[in-house]
């Protein structure tokens, strides 16, 4: 990972697309913050996970970012039907993340830490 990492996307298989700080904060512009494609987020921070085929419509919607390709070629390549993000900017404990998707993503996030992708 970059230093500067503040986003990252990942699949079920550990594949990864991470943003910077700039990187991030205008694709979630662009996108009104990926609503449309999340199935469920932390309140807290910007962890999420994402609908791979909701985040394709979303990110062909919106006005062109460098690096939507890349996340779009992830989400046509995952192996399920979510891509999970990894807020890498704080450090939260999701306490507020209450509802099932916290669960899948959580379960996603520690199965990469046995074979741990570049952010980790």
């Amino acid at each position: 990972m970059a230093p500067d990492g503040v986003l990252a996307f990942v699949d079920d298989d550990g594949e990864e697309v991470v943003l910077d700080a700039e990187e991030a904060t205008s694709l979630l512009a662009l996108t009104n913050g990926l609503e449309a494609a999340t199935v469920s987020a932390c309140p807290r921070c910007r962890s999420r996970v994402l609908a791979c085929v909701a985040l394709v419509d979303v990110l062909e919607d919106a006005p062109p970012h460098l690096r939507a390709r890349e996340v779009i070629e992830l989400a046509e390549d995952a192996p399920t039907l979510h891509l999970y993000v990894q807020d890498l900017a704080v450090d939260c404990a999701h306490a507020g993340w209450r509802d099932p998707g916290s669960a899948e993503w959580a379960e996603a996030i520690d199965d990469l830490i046995d074979e741990p992708p570049a952010w980790r």
